[in-house]
Order: C-alpha cells, then structure tokens, then sequence
C-alpha cells in the first residue's frame, strides 16, 4: 500500500481482475455431465433430437438451448467511456464488467464480443452474422456517428432485439430523472426550455427520447465543441445534429443559456460555468453527466443557485445518471416475450417504471445497500438506486407488457401478474417459498405487534405489511421517535394515522398492563412495583401481556438482545399447559433448494420428548410451504453404531414417534451427509423408511443445529426464514438481532396465519 490513494486503487483493481482467475466470466454447465447416459443426451447422439426440432421450427431454439436467454455485447472499442478510441482488445475488460452486470442484475448470460473492424458498415454485417447464436444485442462504445449507422443497419436486418445502451441506456435514465426532476420544480416537459451541449451518440439519443415525452423541438438548444447548432452551420455536421439546428444568429453556450429550465450536459468537464447558471430560470435543472469531470461540480451550481436539482454520472453524489438502472431490465422484459425489437413503447415504459419507482417508498434492501445516503423522494433522490431490487419485477414487466402492446413479443405471457411475482422470487429469495404463506396469511386480518418498534427495520416491515397484506402492525416504541424515523427514512406510514402505537413511557393502558401483568407473575416473585417497572422498561414483556389480553394476535420481538432473555418472558406470559415451546424452526433457502433446521435456539440438550415433539412441529410447519416433510434425525452415530451420546437420545425420539401413526416421514439417526445423500443412505441402510433426500434436519444438540443454520448462512449462501417458535400456537416468534425488514415481513406472514392453517 501507499499513501496515493489513486495507485492504491490501481493496484486493487488490477488485482481483482488477475486473482484467483483472470477476468470476471466463466463458462458453467447447467446440465449434469457425470457418465455416459449424460453424454450421450448432451452430445451423440441424443443433441440430434435438439437440432431437429429447431430445424422444424426455429422457436424451438428457445426451448432447447440458451439462446432465449444469451445476449451478446459487442464493441470494436472506438469510444469507451473515459477512454476513448482504445481499440477492441483493450476495451475487452469493459465489456466482461457489462456482461457481470447483466448477470448479477437479471440474471442474463452473456458473451462479450470485441471485434476488429472500424468500418460500420461492416461491423453491421458481422453482427448481423451472430444472430442464430443469441436472443439479443447489446452494441457498446461505438464512436458516432458509426454508432448510428451500425444500428440501423442491424435493426432492419435482424429479427432480435438491437439496443445500443450508450444512445438508448442513457436516454431512459435520463429521461427518468427528468421525469421526476420536473415534478419537483412543478414543470412540464411541453413548457421547459433545455441547452444541451454534446452531440455524441449519447447526447442525440436523449434529446429524441425527451421529445417523445413531451418537449417541444423548438424548445432543444444543442451545443457542441464548436458552438450552437444551427441552420447553416456546415463544420462537423451529421444528420442528426441538423434535426436539432435552430435558425437563429446566437452562436455560443452563452447566448442561449439564458431562461433555460435545464442544462443537459453530455460533453466534458467545465464546459457550463456559474455565470452560465445565474442566467438560467428559478430552480434550475442541472444535469452534468460528463465523467470523472462534470460540465460543472454540484458544489459550484449551489453556490449561485441554492435551490437547483442536480444529476451527475458519479456515484459520490446524488442522483447518478447509471444505465444500469435500465438496459438489464429492458432486456429482460424484451427476452422473456421473444420481442423482435426494442421499440419506442418499451423504452417509454422503462422511463415510467424507473421513475414511478423513484417516487414510492424505499426498500429496506436498497436502504441498507447505501446506508447514510437519502434516500426520499426529492431533489437529492430523482431516480432509484442500481440495488432497489424491485427494478427487475417494476421495469422489465413494464417492458414486457409494452412489447405485448405494441405487437412485437413473438411469446406473450398471459400472465404479466405471475410474471411479475417470478421476477421478483429471482431478486428476493424468500418470495415463492414463501408465497403459500402469504395466501393462508390474507384470509385473516391478524394483529402483529412488534416489541422493538422504534428499530428502523420494524419500520420498514411494518410499511411493507401495510402495502402488501391485510395485517395490523402495532409497534411498541415512542411516537415522537417512530414520526422523526418514519420522516427521515422516507416512509409513508405515521403513528396514529397509519398504525397502532403503544408508548411505554405514556400510555391510557399502563395501569392495566402492569395488572395484568402481576396476577400472572404474583406466585412468582413478581411485586406491584417490579411489574410496574417490568410494563415501562420491557417491549416484550409489554407485547406478551398484549397478545395475553387479546389486544394482539402475535408478537415478534427479538431485533435485539439474547434469544433466551426473550423466551423466558413470553414464556411466563403466554405459556399454558397447552402450549410450550417444542423448539426454534430455521427455513434456509439454499441454491439447490429449502433445508429446514431444528432446534436451533430452545432446547440445548434436548430430550427424546423434545426431539420428537420438534419433529411433529417441524412437519408441520413445513407444510406450510407447500412442501412434504422428509425428517432425518442427525447425529455422529449412524443407524445404532454408537451405543451412548447423542445417538440414544435420537433413537429413543424415534421410538415415541413409532408409537402412534405419523403423517410425515423419518428416519434416524443418521450423519448429515447420509439425509442429504439418497445413493448413500440407499447403500449403508437398503431398507430405510425415507425416500429422496431429507429436507429437515433435526439435532440432539442446539450447538450443532446453530452451528449447521450459521455456515449455510455465512458460506453457503443461505437465506434465513425463521426462526419459527414451535408449540405457542402461533402466538409469538422470537428473532435473532441479524433479522432484515425482509425477514420481519416473512415472520409477519408466519405469524399473521390462523391457528386453523396449521394443518
């Protein structure tokens, strides 16, 4: 390391690209390629049976191999970002880290494709030639205007999708921004005066985009290197700066800046000075998009014009102008209908969703992707962030629906809703294990109250419940502090108006609270005072008592503290001979699928009792899900090869299960590895009672079973659901202080299930 943090970051970077493989893709195979049946379907001679039918029909191609979902990013390097003419195999790194991010971001596979030819019209035919291989083309850092040309030439002659992401990309943010930065001013596109200066394949493409939502062309002042555009002017013409020339004798950015609405800047650093924006209309639009540099840094326009709504291509300030807010949704949508080409319609709706998007509440998950940045519908917040998850089912259903609109999807979705609902599931890996649940959950209005209500995860669970289900949150916590933290996370929801609050500090309540309270703790050592003490301090003795007095339907509480501390007092209150904890239900949502962990936090040593007790409990919850409950009991022994430990304790739960009829199937005790390995178990015990691999794993020891749930979650990926307390009837869930807002709003749906629903 050194002290030049420039070098250091050189370093870093090159470092990322080298280690522990060159580049950032690999090919993987999506079929199994163990031994010769595999081979021989794969390849000879089961492959023919793929080509015949392609060869029948060329719609097949999307069904029997990858092209549906394979989209090509091609360059010859004349115009990289920042860089400039750099030449195909240089910018190769550029274009691996575009096709990274339509990977991470929607889940599109991509090659990236650098060739040698600066001629554009040969380029066209080359990409042209690619067709067969891929469902759509991304064209990349083509210098203009050859950009232009490629592209039209490719649109008329292919039969896929054409989309040159520095024009068309940079247009719908843009446009998105401007959406939305007009409705802050309280201006309309039809209204506003725009100088822009670059004439760039960038450039153009906005200002055709903002005509086609509103702007009038006599209204477009383009500036380039060389001055005003304008009729005339035959130095450094092409056609699609002539469309934009106005006949006027103002020459310069100077003369025609003055009244301006928004600046529009696509050009390079300090082109726009702060006398320029003194001339420009009350609360200007200031979008310097040239990177590193902008026309003008954010600090100088605020300066001369306090109120201004600024836009850069940077990523250290507000509103970043970021393409991939667009082109991995755009394609998706455009894909997953088989449309022939990306038409205005769809770019229009992309605008739309990107910027309605903006305008709704935030998402818990893009909150804690950039902690410490605003995050409020406003002038510092005009466009979502690249990680809003939601882009995907927002945007790209957008996109598909406008493409089914307008004629150009060769496979509607009848189903746009379920569609949608998939995205989704793609981004939020809970969504369709947990959607059997959400259903249950809506047939009831249940009341859920949350013991920690002032914690802004609460918060932003609570906000989702509102939007999502039929449930009641009630939040314990201060309104005063639940308001401030509502306004500065930008969420819709207020104390009193919105949802129920109950304040510890100052509460109609308190005197019956804390009397109810001490008839159920007198005969445990629990004074007046203590249970007035007890009904002030603690949340989840407060939210007990509520459920207790049928004020509430469930509790969850947890966000903080010790798992245990929890269940001792929920456990005082809500506890009856009917209802005790069987133990903690963690659900692990894993790539090859769910695995269903027990007892991970209420019984250490468990007992036989315990132990099967937990297993009926986890059968049926996981039913809940949709899913048949397959129960392996682990442990160190294997099938009785060790007489003590943890072994009899398991063998003896069996034995309690094996004494009356079971709607679920067991088998124990057994190694982790022989539950999840059918061949295994198969060789080591032929006539084992299971079949297929277990999906629930029960422990003799919370150690193990906590040790197994925390590697899945911090090696293997895993997404936690849970976890579920078993045996209080539904009445209360205990998190863990890692919960997210996602997975409060799963507990909610838990917890907002009737009893009746549980099987």
């Amino acid at each position: 390391m050194t002290d030049n943090p420039n070098e250091n970051l050189r370093h870093a970077a090159l470092a990322y690209h080298e280690f522990p493989k060159p580049g950032k893709l690999e090919i993987r195979a999506t079929k199994p390629m163990a031994n010769g049946r595999d081979l021989a379907r794969a390849y000879s001679p089961g492959v023919a049976e793929a080509c015949l039918e392609i060869k029948e029909d060329e719609a097949n191609a999307s069904r029997y191999t990858a092209r549906g979902n394979l989209v090509a990013v091609v360059t010859n390097g004349s115009a990289v970002l920042g860089l400039g003419n750099i030449g195909a195999l240089a910018s190769k790194p550029v274009m691996e880290g575009k096709a990274v991010l339509f990977k991470k971001f929607a889940d599109i596979d991509c090659f990236d494709i650098e060739v040698n030819e600066s001629d554009p019209e040969k380029l066209a035919d080359i990409v042209c030639a690619l067709e067969p291989t891929f469902g759509a083309i991304n064209l990349e850092d083509i210098k203009a205007p050859d950009c232009f040309i490629v592209e039209k030439l490719c649109r008329e002659r292919m039969n896929i999708p054409v989309f040159h992401d520095d024009q068309h990309g940079t247009a719908i943010v843009v446009g998105a921004a401007a959406t939305n930065a007009l409705h802050v001013a309280g201006k309309r596109f039809e209204d506003v005066k725009i100088v822009s200066t670059g004439g760039g394949a960038a450039g153009i493409a906005c200002l055709n985009l903002l005509l086609k939502l509103g702007v009038r062309r006599s209204n477009i002042w383009l500036c380039d290197v060389h001055g005003l555009v304008y009729k005339g002017r035959s130095k450094d013409m092409n056609p699609q700066k002539e469309a934009f020339a106005q006949d006027t004798d103002l020459r310069d950015l100077g003369d025609v800046i003055g009244g301006a609405d928004m600046f529009l800047g696509l050009s390079g650093p300090n082109v726009l000075r702060p006398e320029h924006v003194e001339k420009m209309a009350d609360s200007p639009i200031i979008f310097a998009l040239a990177n590193p540099t902008p026309e003008i840094m954010p600090d100088e326009v605020r300066k001369v014009a306090p109120k201004a709504i600024i836009a850069t291509g940077r990523s250290d300030f507000p509103n970043q102008v970021n393409n991939v807010l667009c082109f991995p949704f755009i394609f998706r949508g455009a894909l997953d209908v088989g449309a022939t080409e990306i038409n205005d319609a769809m770019q229009i709706a992309c605008v739309e969703g990107i910027a309605d998007l903006a305008r709704a509440t935030t998402s818990a998950e893009a909150a804690a992707a950039y902690q410490g940045e605003p995050m409020t519908f406003g002038a510092d917040y005009l466009i979502p962030k690249p990680f809003d998850p939601r882009l995907s089912g927002i945007v790209s259903t957008a996109v598909a629906r406008a493409a089914m609109e307008t004629g150009v999807a060769a496979r509607p979705i009848e189903d746009l809703k379920a569609y949608k609902t998939r995205l989704d599931a793609s981004v939020f890996k809970s969504a369709l294990l947990m959607r059997p649940v959400f259903e249950a959950a809506a047939t009831a209005s249940r009341r859920i109250v949350f013991a920690e209500g002032e914690d802004e995860r609460v918060l932003r669970a609570a906000q989702a419940i509102l939007e999502d289900t039929t449930e009641l949150p009630i939040l314990i916590g201060r309104p005063s502090v639940i308001e401030r933290r509502c306004e500065r996370l930008g969420l819709e929801i207020r104390p009193g108006r919105d949802l129920s609050v109950v304040n510890p500090e100052d509460d109609p309540r308190y005197r019956d609270y804390w009397g109810s309270y001490h008839d159920l703790m007198k005969r445990r050592g629990v004074t007046p005072d203590l249970a007035k003490a007890i009904m002030r301090t603690n949340t989840t003795a407060i939210g007990a008592v509520m459920v207790h007095r049928d004020e509430a339907d469930s509790l969850i509480c947890g966000t903080f503290g010790e798992y245990r501390w929890h269940l001792n007092y929920v456990t005082q209150v809500l506890g009856t001979p009917d209802l005790r904890p069987h133990g903690a239900l963690s659900l692990m949502i894993l790539e090859d699928g769910p695995l269903f962990i027990a007892d991970t936090h209420v019984h250490s040593l468990p007992t036989p009792e315990q132990l099967a007790e937990a297993a009926i409990g986890a059968a049926r919850h996981v039913r809940r899900f949709g899913i048949v409950p397959n129960v392996a009991f682990c442990s160190q022994s294997q099938f009785g090869n060790q007489a003590e430990g943890s072994g009899k304790r398991l063998r003896a739960a069996i034995e309690i299960l094996d004494s009356a009829p079971r709607d679920f199937a067991y088998e124990g005790e057994m190694n982790i590895d022989t539950a999840l390995d059918t061949e295994l178990r198969e060789r080591l015990l032929p006539d084992n009672r299971m079949s297929g691999a277990a999906n629930v794993l029960i422990f003799a020891h919370a150690d193990a079973a906590s040790g197994v749930r925390n590697i899945l979650k911090m090696k293997a990926g895993g997404l936690e659901v849970g976890p579920i307390l078993m045996g209080m009837g539904n009445r209360v869930h205990i998190v863990t202080p890692g919960v997210t807002a996602r997975g409060l709003l799963n507990m909610a749906a838990i917890a907002g299930t009737p009893v009746r629903h549980y099987g």
